[in-house]
């Protein structure tokens, strides 16, 4: 279906929920004591239609694709590092792939552009292009390429469908997209880019400045023709968050919980909400990032992050960070002994 991004979404299953609350309020603790972590575990019974549910099998992937608006002095880093990382990745050596090691779940990676092309083993090379267009002369994508990279994360989420992941988790690298994603939050929300712009990899208060000023620039450029979220896609974001717009939105379609990143992947989750609200109730925010644009993007999708820890990597991680927390909700959930299995008694009614 050549759209197939506004197909149904799954429903939560509310019967599940409600046993699960249920459940909840009959272990040995006072009503509502585990604050976030209860809702939690009722949340994933209704997604996973499981009254019991479980976070065990993970499904990881990191999307990479590099920026053509690097070429205005947007990063602190060359682009060549996007490259260099999918061999870090695959190496083993990056923030992700020490999680995704900690926590036993495979490490997907997949290159859909690179300036330099690249033949990595252990790699998924996609080559879309050498990255996107400069999204402050022209349109970042063509409308080939984004159809081409939102099919990329659909097929990563139909995967982790097949081996019946219980979570799913997509990361992103790619250097200059936190100029792209800045720049689609500004045009979704919509806000001045003045109040979402922050250092990225690392700039200094001019290089922020600049920053400013290039995504103000091409949000002008841009405005007028993304009255429609595809579209401000195709103009402003890039082929990793284009695939992670894909992927949130099968993982929904499919019935898959996802756990939702940083800055970067909550602007894919806002462009996703935008063209299928029913993908919502199916994101899980993890924490909520140093980036100063983070914070309106969780505001404006209802969201409560689970974590606040000033992180600002990407790449997933502090979504990874986040599992173990989810694996204790679900094992409280689980294993708590009720007032009458403890003989505790509860208070009355």
């Amino acid at each position: 279906m050549h759209d197939w991004w506004n197909g149904p979404c799954q429903q939560l299953d509310q019967g599940f929920a409600t046993r699960a609350a249920a459940r909840q309020d009959q272990l040995t603790k006072p009503r509502g004591a585990l604050g976030q972590l209860e809702a939690l575990a009722i949340a994933l019974a209704a997604m996973q239609r499981n009254e019991r549910p479980q976070v065990e099998r993970l499904h990881v992937s990191v999307f990479a694709g590099d920026h053509g608006v690097v070429e205005e002095g947007v990063s602190a880093y060359p682009q060549s590092v996007t490259g260099q990382m999918l061999r870090n990745f695959v190496g083993g050596g990056a923030a992700l792939s020490v999680l995704a090691r900690r926590l036993a779940a495979p490490l997907e990676v997949i290159d859909l552009g690179t300036v330099e092309p690249l033949q990595l083993d252990g790699v998924s090379h996609l080559r879309l292009g050498p990255g996107t267009a400069n999204l402050a002369r022209e349109a970042a994508m063509s409308e080939q390429q984004l159809h081409a990279a939102l099919a990329a994360g659909r097929d990563s989420a139909q995967r982790a469908a097949e081996r019946s992941a219980q979570l799913f988790i997509g990361g992103e690298m790619g250097i200059g997209n936190t100029t792209s994603a800045s720049a689609l939050a500004a045009v979704l929300l919509p806000r001045s880019p003045l109040t979402l712009v922050g250092p990225g990899t690392g700039l200094d208060l001019t290089g922020v400045r600049h920053k400013m000023q290039i995504i103000a620039h091409a949000v002008r450029l841009h405005a007028e023709h993304c009255g429609e979220p595809l579209e401000a896609l195709r103009r402003l974001g890039g082929f990793e968050i284009a695939a992670l717009v894909g992927a949130y939105l099968s993982c929904a379609q499919s019935g898959i919980p996802v756990l939702v990143d940083g800055f970067i992947c909550s602007a894919a989750a806002l462009c996703a909400v935008r063209m299928n609200p029913g993908c919502r109730p199916w994101l899980i925010f993890a924490h909520r990032s140093a980036e100063p644009g983070h914070l309106a993007v969780l505001d404006s999708l209802g969201a409560s992050p689970l974590l606040d820890l000033g992180l600002r990597l990407g790449e997933g991680s502090g979504a990874a960070l986040v599992v173990p927390l989810l694996q204790q909700a679900c094992a409280l959930h689980n294993e708590m002994a009720t007032f009458a299995e403890a003989s505790v008694s509860d208070r009355p009614v």
